[in-house]
């Protein structure tokens, strides 16, 4: 199985490394009722990454023949025959230098080899003459983006277009055209409803969409004026583009552009690399540009190996948005099997054993759910997929005359209590969830208590057993609708291509009714009050639907073969959905983690909800499944990590009064504030936007930025003064673009000090110190574990040994002092970590990794001006006398950035938002009255965004200059900031009060500081 690369190669670039053009956009924002997740804007932060390495960052600096603002020039695509681009080239190489070895190069079928020729250099067979092998160095201006269905790849799609307008408007990309491919009307149906709405929140920049057979009269029409005004974005079906013209079929070579577009290609995996000419096509179209691939199935090496982000089905489910999964040992091959002898009561069992879980998931829902407040959680809903519907036997003839027998009552005690007892059975023994570690857990209370009532009211809707009915609107052909007779209610619907066949052929004696009312119950099936419990069909609906329903997903016939690889990732997608509470779409447990649920509900619900986060998945052939889902599995990283569970507080420290800052947001926005930190700005772009805006009616502006009267108001007071601006040479470029930063700037409502709290679990990155088990064996783990223990438990031994003094003899005492220590060292693969017992660190051990090498464990000390602050820590503390002695207590802890949650409130230029500065470390110190919290973080004086961290803390933490004394029960808290360098000098005069350059000026400065 071939490995992800590319997310690999750009997660490791550092996110200061990339300048601000790269660096300086609002990768949530999508429109004012909608933001993107997390690993949305993941996906795009590593699409940035990954187009600034392609287009800047292959070298140090790019010569003039590789910026892409050249105009000719191989770097910006000479088009025609041509040899490998330098770009490619440099960017082929990152990957073999990141360890590519694989193959990938393309062997061209005879049936395009002519058309390959006409654009791609390759080896040249001797004897026919023809291209016999293209290496994929040639196709590598690519990447892909694997991402689950119901993940929201179109929302990435249209944020992603809106980053490559900027970046082309600010000459950072090529002017590419945008060209945007998918392979039904309903996703450009999709696509379309997303941009409208992204463009009722960026007016300034909406996207404009057009046919690509539009193409030659857009751009005749187009004048920079309109470029301006929007981002210019072709659609098309990527099945209607070909090497021939047509009534509806494109000649690609009519639109070829000289191959400089950017292609985004949504359901990428439509065609095999090799033998789909189209999927050449799509890179013959990108050559020199740029080629976007977004899938929830790639199954082709090349995908695989340039994939920038993967958040597939298996991660969308293990990091909790989607619904457990349980492949469940219960077989359908009673449906398949046709010449064995299968009973009726068996294919009965099988089909009662569906409608059980049903109504367990049902039951559950209603009595321990529902209870607990509105809107909670979904109806759940059980989704058959058959493989034949209109032939003799079909399989959906087969399922529905069984459902039939049920609903009719005929089910006898002993088939009903087999059917239970088996099934309840396997579920009793806590099957493992596919991709997690989690196992099922029955309420042996509500699935003892299940009987055949319960299907009827939560299956059936109806309070007895009858003959069905059949539910038609005369103007939709393609879905029926059954209730039974007695009941209120429908209970199930089919939805096929054409239900006349069935209605002619497996419905006739059956009593119709037709309904008039406008919404078909396939539309309606995701409301609060669809009454639709059972969703019969076959694949042609598994595609462009989704729903949070589906609890139990059966498939009849289909997925019993490797080729169905594809179709099963697909329509597996479409059932593992959750949201819990509305617009929360995660389970319960990562919802109350991340502090969306309040505990009192997660308190109520935790024992009850999963049935409903779970998707229970009957198969006619269970291993085929399987197979098919546990492949993803495969596609993660190898390497698997473990948690050091032997890590704890010093109890020393947890006697002590630990306190911290909590924040608050202030009490009116920045434009009414004379704080520290300003927009950054040039002069000249400044001066500009002043006269602009001064000659501007309001209107003008509040379409422009799409403000509020009364922001725009701010907005003029603010120009008027010089005290919200500093003039350091920052240009935007765009105006614009800099009116609706400005507008943004002065809207933001920075953080202020509420109050001191205990110290309680902010500091959390001990309890995730983790090894890598690719890397270290169970051997090495425990070797690992007993070192880290022995120095943890450093002062109880020696207070042990003491003990033993003048009881044992110096021979045993000597050799009993011998086996303590507090420091020790563990080596792997050459790459050593140092494990330390400091006696005033709030957790003990530290681990230290010295050189920064020991990529096998994780959130330990391995920055070398941590390390450095550390050893001149302990060097200082050794010597006698030392000024931390003047202080009644004191302790430090390490702070890890992307685990704890002790930061200073700071404006961030890049982004345009507060973020939250965590220094390296945290020293509490009390001498009498006075209590100091002082963070420290050690770093070169190279960085000059330490000025805005400073500023950050003077706003919150000084005022006049003058440190803002805090109360916490009759003690003075005073909170101190400090930046370690090891040469004082080089830092300019003006911030030298917040730099030291030796640990011995910590204390001093604390205790001469009022």
């Amino acid at each position: 199985m071939m490995r992800i690369y590319l997310q690999q190669m750009v997660e490791d670039i550092p996110d200061d490394l990339l300048p601000e053009a790269w660096a300086d956009h609002d990768l949530a924002f999508f429109s004012h009722t909608k933001r993107l997740y997390d690993y949305q804007q993941q996906a795009l932060c590593n699409a940035l990454k990954a187009l600034w390495k392609y287009y800047w960052g292959v070298e140090s600096s790019l010569t003039p023949a590789l910026s892409p603002l050249t105009k000719g020039g191989e770097g910006a695509g000479s088009g025609g025959i041509h040899t490998t681009r330098p770009l490619n080239q440099k960017f082929w190489q990152w990957y073999l230098d990141n360890g590519l070895s694989e193959d990938l190069s393309i062997e061209p079928k005879s049936t395009f080899a002519d058309l390959l020729r006409e654009y791609y250099a390759g080896y040249i067979d001797a004897q026919t003459g023809k291209i016999a092998k293209i290496a994929y160095e040639e196709f590598i201006n690519r990447m892909g983006f694997w991402m689950a269905t119901g993940s929201g790849k179109t929302l990435v799609i249209v944020k992603l277009i809106e980053l490559l307008g900027r970046l082309r408007r600010l000459g950072e990309v090529p002017p590419c055209d945008i060209l945007f491919l998918t392979h039904r009307n309903d996703l450009i149906e999709q696509l379309r409803r997303h941009v409208a709405e992204f463009n009722t929140s960026h007016s300034d920049t909406p996207i404009v969409l057009h046919e690509l057979k539009d193409y030659a009269a857009v751009k005749r029409e187009q004048s920079s004026l309109f470029q301006e005004q929007g981002i210019t974005v072709f659609y098309y079906r990527s099945d209607n583009l070909s090497a021939q013209q047509k009534e509806k079929i494109l000649d690609f070579c009519n639109y070829d552009n000289d191959g400089k577009w950017f292609v985004l290609l949504d359901e990428a995996h439509k065609g095999d690399r090799e033998d789909s000419k189209r999927q050449h096509i799509y890179s013959i179209l990108s050559r020199n540009g740029f080629l976007f691939n977004f899938s929830a199935t790639f199954t082709d090496p090349r995908d695989i190996a340039t994939t920038v982000y993967n958040f597939n089905l298996s991660e969308y489910i293990r990091r909790g948005y989607g619904k457990h999964l349980l492949v469940l040992q219960q077989e359908l091959r009673a449906f398949k099997d046709k010449s064995e002898d299968y009973t009726g009561d068996e294919k009965r069992k099988l089909v009662l054993k569906m409608l059980m879980l049903l109504a367990y998931a049902r039951k559950m829902r209603e009595e321990k759910v529902v209870p607990a407040g509105n809107g909670l959680y979904h109806r759940p809903l059980m989704l058959v997929l058959v493989n034949s519907v209109n032939t003799q036997d079909a399989d959906l003839e087969l399922f529905f005359r069984e459902l039939e027998q049920i609903a009719r009552q005929r089910v006898d005690k002993t088939t009903w209590q087999s059917a239970k007892d088996e099934l309840g059975q396997e579920l009793k023994q806590s099957p493992a969830f596919l991709f997690e570690d989690e196992r099922v857990k029955v309420d042996r209370s509500v699935w003892d208590g299940l009987s055949p009532e319960d299907i009827r009211c939560y299956v059936f809707n109806a309070g007895g057993g009858g003959e069905i009915e059949v539910l038609l609107r005369p103007s939709n052909r393609q879905e029926m609708a059954f209730k039974l007779k007695a009941a209120d209610r429908p209970f199930a619907l089919i939805k096929i291509g054409d239900i006349s066949a069935w209605l002619k052929q497996k419905l006739s004696g059956y009593e119709i009714a037709e309904r008039f009312d406008d919404e078909s119950l396939f539309a309606r099936l995701n409301e609060d009050d669809s009454d639709i419990n059972i969703l019969m069909g076959s694949r042609s609906f598994y595609e462009g639907w989704d729903s949070n329903r589906p609890n139990v997903l059966c498939y009849i016939n289909i997925g019993t073969g490797a080729d169905a690889q594809k179709f099963i990732l697909q329509s597996v997608g479409r059932g593992v959905r959750i949201e819990p509470i509305k617009n929360k779409r995660k389970r319960l447990l990562p919802l109350y983690n991340a502090g969306e649920v309040e505990q009192n509900l997660f308190q109520r619900l935790k024992d009850a909800v999963q049935p409903l986060e779970t998707l229970f998945i009957f198969g006619t052939n269970r291993t085929a499944l399987q197979t098919v889902l546990e492949n993803l599995q495969k596609e993660r990283p190898k390497e698997q990590w473990r948690t050091l569970d032997v890590f704890k507080v010093n109890p020393e420290a947890e006697k002590a009064c630990l306190l911290i800052p909590v924040y608050k947001p202030a009490s009116a926005p920045r434009a009414q504030q004379n704080l520290i930190a300003k927009f950054e700005i040039a002069r000249d772009e400044l001066d500009a936007l002043r006269a602009f805006v001064q000659g501007a009616d309001d209107r003008v502006l509040l379409a422009l930025t799409d403000a509020e009267p009364k922001q725009v108001k701010v907005l003029r007071g603010a120009l008027q003064q010089n005290s919200l601006f500093t003039n350091n040479g920052r240009q935007y470029g765009d105006l614009r673009r800099l009116l609706r930063r400005v507008v943004d700037y002065l809207g933001i409502t920075p953080e202020e000090v509420d109050r001191l709290k205990l110290l309680e679990d902010e500091i959390r990155h001990f309890k995730h110190i983790t090894v890598s088990l690719e890397d270290i064996s169970k051997e090495d783990i425990s070797e690992l574990e007993t070192k880290v223990k022995r120095v943890k438990d450093y002062p109880t031994q020696v207070k042990e040994v003491r003990e033993l003094y003048g009881k044992v003899s110096p021979e045993e005492y000597e050799q009993r002092s011998r086996e303590i220590s507090r420091v020790e060292e563990f080596t792997r693969d050459g790459k050593r970590i140092t494990i330390k017992h400091i006696a005033r660190h709030y957790y003990l051990p530290i681990v230290l990794s010295e050189d920064g090498k020991a990529d096998y464990i994780r959130h330990i000390i391995k920055t070398e001006s941590e390390v450095k602050f550390i050893k001149d820590l302990e060097a200082y503390l050794s010597q006698p006398n030392n000024e931390f002695q003047q202080f009644d207590w004191w302790f430090f802890s390490k702070l890890d950035e992307s685990l704890d949650e002790v930061y200073i409130p700071y404006y961030d230029p890049k982004t345009n938002r507060i973020a939250r500065f965590k220094p390296d470390f945290i020293f509490w110190l009390c001498k009498d009255k006075r209590y100091r919290i002082a963070f420290v973080d050690p770093k070169g004086t190279e960085h000059v965004d330490y000025r805005r961290k400073i500023d950050g803390y003077s706003g919150v933490f000084l005022q006049k200059g003058q440190l803002h004394p805090l109360m916490w029960n009759g003690k003075t808290v005073t909170v101190h900031l400090f930046f370690y360098t090891d040469n004082i000098a080089k830092v300019p005069t003006l911030d030298q009060q917040f730099w030291c350059d030796y640990v011995g000026a910590l204390p001093e400065r604390l205790l001469g500081q009022s």
